[in-house]
């Protein structure tokens, strides 16, 4: 296994720190800074998190004010929690600076993104943080006074900082999937050393049910983000531009199913695992940060749910919009008549997956086609009910994120069995038990979670769950009693 840290010092340079230049620099921007940051000659960092603006990135306070004559741009303020902050000579900063409307004339405040260099001066940092992981990567404050920054360091657009700050976190997103795989590979190589090697009860501890479950599991979970990661990586190879959900569903599940392998690694060590001497309690601190940064998987799953729900609200204002002028648009409307004829028959939408999957994965191919339907549905139920007050209806926005997430592994899996039984691959029946074993569970936690979400029982489940947060909080912690009054 491989430190983590030293692996969040190369990503923050080349993933984020200057991936801006890749995807929005000029030709002259690429020509000054990319050969030396291509050799690792100078180190990027990527600034956008503040005291008073982490996931709300809108919010920051960092000021660019231009020069009267237009050369520059005067850059004051402070940036925290900045990996390689205390080893860059360049960073991506985002601050605000007044930005002209040339249709009204308004002046507003915005977002832009800037290329600045530590040697242009006024740019310094703090001592390194005491982190609960990723130790050896260095992470700092960066502070910025007065430095002037040449009005051709502007990176992208004048105020589209927002969106360079999205792209290229949406950009970078996709490693995640790869760097946990491998992580989990190592973990997992781990517990099956010692499961083999370990003996209880007169057998060796693999032999053991309770073992096995967890030694599937942990195959399957790494199994899942692996194929994630190289799904997207294909789709990027092959030009495809929308990849933002998917890179945020492959964080999202790979963060998370590696502090669960990881976990799980130790519980099959025992009291081992829990020793420095193992290595296994560093990379689960190091795991940790990985559900925070580049987006915290909360708000993430957010940001799922709601680009699907942006997609079928689109989707439903075309059928509103066809509703007006039927005659012209008869064949549209007749195919939506006939699809919805056919989920209230129970028919489904029609949608068949036969010459694309490989057939000795029917059986999963189809739970895959019922909870596309089931998802679909359900999503457009939810919008229906909500409108655009969905976005502020977070329990049911969580558990389609969810949802979305499970049709996602489904389908990357069933690709990647389906081409393995289809190559004769050695590994192809074990590839084959993986897939289905996952689509079953996944179908079944999918299906219970959307056909409950419109119940009675739902609602007041949430309604509990306000309330009892709601006491909480006013109470400043724990609201009950210890049981015997003290």
């Amino acid at each position: 296994m491989h430190d983590l840290g030293v692996g969040i010092t190369l990503g923050a340079h080349q993933s984020i720190g200057f991936k801006g230049l890749l995807l929005y620099g000029t030709p002259q921007q690429k020509e000054k800074y990319l050969p030396r940051l291509a050799t690792g000659e100078t180190i990027a960092a990527f600034c956008l998190t503040e005291p008073a603006s982490g996931s709300d990135a809108a919010s920051i306070r960092t000021t660019a004010r231009p020069s009267p004559c237009g050369s520059y741009y005067t850059l004051d303020g402070g940036k925290i929690w900045i990996s390689n902050g205390g080893l860059a000579d360049l960073f991506t900063v985002f601050a605000k600076t007044p930005v002209k409307d040339e249709a009204t004339g308004e002046v507003k405040e915005k977002i832009t993104a800037f290329i600045v260099e530590r040697a242009f001066g006024g740019v310094t940092h703090g001592p390194p943080e005491k982190k609960m992981g990723i130790k050896a990567s260095n992470t700092a404050e960066v502070h910025f006074e007065g430095v002037r920054v040449p009005t051709e360091n502007v990176l992208g657009p004048l105020g589209a900082g927002f969106k360079v700050a999205m792209n290229i976190l949406n950009n970078g997103r996709f490693g995640m999937a790869a760097a946990m795989a491998g992580t989990m590979r190592g973990i997992l190589g781990k517990a099956v050393e010692y499961a083999a090697n370990r003996t209880q009860f007169g057998d060796k501890i693999h032999n053991f049910g309770t073992i096995q479950e967890k030694l599937a599991r942990m195959a399957m979970l790494h199994y899942v983000t692996e194929s994630m990661a190289y799904m997207i990586s294909a789709n990027m190879d092959q030009g495809a531009t929308d990849f933002q959900t998917e890179a945020a569903i492959s964080k999202i599940f790979g963060s998370e199913a590696a502090w669960m392998v990881t976990d799980e690694c130790i519980q099959i060590m025992g009291g081992m695992g829990f020793m420095k001497e193992a290595g296994v309690e560093r990379v689960m601190r190091d795991l940790r940060v990985f559900r925070i940064f580049e987006g915290t998987n909360d708000i993430l799953r957010l940001f799922v749910a709601l680009n699907g729900f942006q997609s079928a609200g689109n989707r439903l204002r075309v059928l509103q919009r066809a509703l007006k002028t039927p005659l012209g648009n008869a064949a549209l409307l007749s195919r939506e008549a006939a699809s919805r004829l056919r989920r209230t028959a129970g028919l489904g939408s029609g949608l068949t997956l036969k010459d694309v999957v490989h057939p000795d994965l029917d059986p999963s191919a189809k739970q895959l086609v019922h909870a596309v339907d089931l998802f679909g549905a359900t999503v457009e139920g939810q919008l229906l009910k909500y409108g655009k007050k969905i976005i502020d209806e977070q329990f049911v926005l969580m558990r389609v994120a969810d949802a979305a997430i499970d049709l996602y592994t489904m389908a990357v899996l069933l690709s990647r069995a389906s081409r393995s039984l289809a190559q004769s691959h050695p590994t192809a029946q074990h590839e084959k038990l993986l897939c289905e074993t996952w689509c079953d569970e996944a179908y079944k936690r999918l299906s219970t979670s959307l056909s409950t979400l419109n119940t009675d029982g739902a609602r007041q489940t949430f309604r509990n769950l306000r309330g009892i947060s709601r006491a909480v909080v006013e109470n400043g912690g724990v609201v009950s009693p210890n049981p015997l009054g003290f």
